[in-house]
Parts: structure tokens; sequence; C-alpha cells
């Protein structure tokens, strides 16, 4: 396996050195050594929490660009549109508007992520029947979440879904669609976008854990188009009738859409990371008995809240809810049996642990410096002020065994033994 390519980014320019990344980072995969934060590649899960908190916008997120070089890359080109999207605009009252506004924005064709999340929905609800599966089933929709749980939960790896998450069913079939439609066309003629809430996303774009290649070719940024987008969706004097997905598939923007659609009250459904850790440690520790799906979101309020969206989380999720008045409850109810639909879009690779946070290969030398840990945590002042450029005083005593750091970087102890 080559090296992860991230979406999340360091600008050291404009990195001041402070703490507000170390102390929110979920994985701990930040430090600041001579005034300068260091994302730690292996660690980071790319969930865009250091983006969201950074006051002096040094956390930056990578992604396409669209232009006229990019589109001219390919003969047609196809916008993935994330149900995200159309919460970002006020007085919405049809999803048509935003997927004609796109067409003028140089796209030839339209294919919703919504559309696959109704497709995926379906799979779901004929999956949970199923007696010989481990329960709770956790939804592999959120690349945060499966990424989180590769690198620290190994023992329910086994939980997830093994099923594509939507955005790359939806490449998949709107690539297939267009081909079958144009004999010929190639492969590489068709350009398919998705238009993303979030850097996750982009990264796992570029480093598909559960296939061998995505079907997405480039991917944008909400914030990126969206001025763009609404300007032309001013101008549009006719809208024609485009969208293919309901209220199912529109749901799946916000937090609980995804569990909703199950029509199985066993589920829960949390969002922000500090809340999906949570529930991940009680689901180790099997304190939930009875649970049979489990949807979970490392954005507050769900794919709304993703930090490369352009509203509130919480102004976009109400219009979400508006918007779903006018709506079909569903215009894909699938007729496929959940073996077709396993066959054309399960995992190709089986999600597997990444022990990033080992200690060392070997067990014994692992034991030596885990004990060492625990001699130097209790020296310290155990406050996790982060002024050693660790989050935490644990994390600070792992710095030291592994040989990122000595001792004598902790200010308050050496403060303390100064005025002694």
């Amino acid at each position: 396996m080559g090296e992860y390519i991230h979406s999340v980014s360091l600008d050291k320019d404009k990195c001041k050195g402070c703490t507000h990344c170390i102390k929110r980072c979920p994985t701990e995969a930040i430090r600041v050594r001579n005034k300068k934060a260091k994302i730690i590649s292996e660690r980071c899960i790319d969930c865009g929490e250091c983006i969201r908190v950074c006051p002096h916008r040094a956390k930056k997120a990578i992604y396409d660009i669209l232009d006229d070089d990019l589109l001219a890359k390919y003969k047609y080109k196809i916008a993935l549109p994330a149900p995200a999207l159309y919460g970002q605009f006020d007085n919405l009252e049809e999803v048509d508007y935003v997927l004609n506004g796109l067409l003028r924005c140089g796209f030839d064709g339209i294919f919703e992520v919504s559309v696959a999340a109704e497709i995926i929905s379906d799979y779901t609800r004929q999956h949970l029947h199923k007696l010989d599966i481990r329960r709770p089933v956790i939804s592999s929709a959120c690349p945060v979440i499966t990424r989180l749980i590769s690198v620290r939960y190994p023992d329910l790896c086994g939980n997830v879904l093994t099923l594509l998450p939507p955005v790359e069913v939806a490449a998949r079939i709107a690539r297939a669609e267009i081909l079958e439609k144009n004999p010929s066309f190639k492969p590489e003629d068709v350009g398919v976008f998705f238009i993303s809430p979030c850097p996750a996303k982009v990264s796992y774009v570029k480093n598909p854990d559960c296939v061998e290649k995505s079907a997405v070719d480039a991917t944008l940024a909400i914030s990126s188009i969206y001025f763009k987008l609404i300007s032309e969706m001013k101008k549009l004097e006719h809208c024609e009738p485009i969208s293919r997905s309901g209220i199912i598939g529109i749901s799946w923007a916000a937090s609980g859409g995804e569990s909703s659609a199950l029509f199985n009250e066993k589920y829960l459904a949390a969002d922000g990371i500090e809340n999906v850790i949570n529930v991940l440690d009680k689901v180790e520790n099997e304190n939930f008995a009875g649970l049979e799906f489990i949807e979970l979101n490392a954005c507050s309020g769900g794919c709304v809240g993703g930090t490369l969206t352009v509203e509130n989380a919480y102004i976009a999720k109400a219009r979400i809810q508006k918007l779903r008045k006018y709506l079909p409850f569903s215009q894909n109810n699938s007729d496929n049996k959940k073996e077709e639909i396993l066959k054309k879009y399960a995992w190709e690779n089986e999600l597997k642990y990444s022990p990033v946070m080992k200690l060392d290969e070997d067990k014994a030398v692992a034991v030596r410096m885990m004990i060492e840990m625990e001699r130097i945590c209790d020296s310290l002042p155990a406050i996790d002020c982060g002024a050693c450029g660790a989050p935490s005083c644990k994390a600070f005593a792992e710095d030291i065994v592994r040989g990122f750091a000595t001792e004598d970087e902790c200010l308050i102890k050496a403060g303390e033994e100064e005025n002694e």
C-alpha cells in the first residue's frame, strides 16, 4: 500500500503554534514543536476538526478546483451533488433548481448521490433481516468513521456494513449509464465530479479503503462552487425536471436520515466526533445490547456540518427538513434482491486494523515502553495544559518514550522544580 494522501493540510506560514488543534484532534495526530503545528500523517483521519477550530486558518482542505482546464479533460462531465448541497440555499422549493444550475456551470449530466443513498437504504433494510451478521451493523457512509475504526477499534471492523458509500455507488452508476448511452465513449472520456461537504470524502476518493480505485475523477468543495452555482441559478428561465430522488435519499444530508430510512426502531444515530468516539467506546465494551444499526457522522449535524459547506449546520438541516415536504417518499424502490446489490456494490477489500498507535511491533519492547510511559505520566502535573505541544500528559509521555520529546519540555514541571 502506498502513502496515504490526506486532504487536510497545514499552512506553516499562518500557524502561530497555539494549542486549539491539538486539544480537539480525536486521534491525537497533531503536535506543536518549535512554535509550529505538525500533523502525524498515519494518525490523521481527515475529519477536518482542526480546520474548524483553527483561529488562524492555518489548517486547510485540499480539493479540485472547477475551471476550464479541468473540464477540458473530459468529453462528458457528470456532477454528483451530495444531498447536503441542497441545504445551502434559502427558500429552495425544488431540488431541480440546483441541478439545472449545475448544468449551467459546465456539466453535461447530473447524478444525485441521494439516488445511490436510497439504493443503499434498500439494501440495508434487507441486510438487517439476516441472522448471521455481527450486530450492531455500523454504517460505512462516513469515511472518517471507517478510518477511525480501522486505527482505533480493531474489534469493530467486522461490524461495518460492507457496502460502498453512496458517492462511490453514484459514480459507478452514473459512468455506466453514460457509457451505455454513448457507445463511442471510452471510460476515460467521462469525468465524474463529486461535490463534497467535507475533506474526508476528498481523502476517500484519493485513498478508497474498500475498492482498488474510486470511480470519482475529481472532488469539488461545496464552498468552492457555491457562488458560481447560485449565480447560475438566478439566471434560470426554465427549470427542467431532473431529480430522481425522494425523502429517503435527501434525508441522508443530516444526522438520523440514514437510520430513519430503515423502518427499524433499534438504531442509534450520533453526530460530532466526540459523541462518535463515546458511542464506539461503549459499543466496543458491549454496552448497547439489542441495537441493530448505528449511524455515525463525524460532523455535527451530519454532512450538512462539513467544513467544506457554507451554511450553518443547523440552518442547513432545517432547510432540508422543509425541502422534504415537496418530495416523493422515494423514487428508487429497488427491485434488485440483496444479493444482486451486493454483487454490484460490495467492498472489494476488507476493512483491516491499521495499528498506527502501537508502541512497537515487538510486544516485549512495547510493554517496557508502556511501563516507562506510566512512570513518566506519574511524574507529570496531569493538567493536560498543552504547553508542551502535546494534547495531554499521557500523549506527552508517549512522545518521550518514542523519542520525539524530552521531559524538560514540560514547562509546568520545570517551573515547579525551579521554585523548590
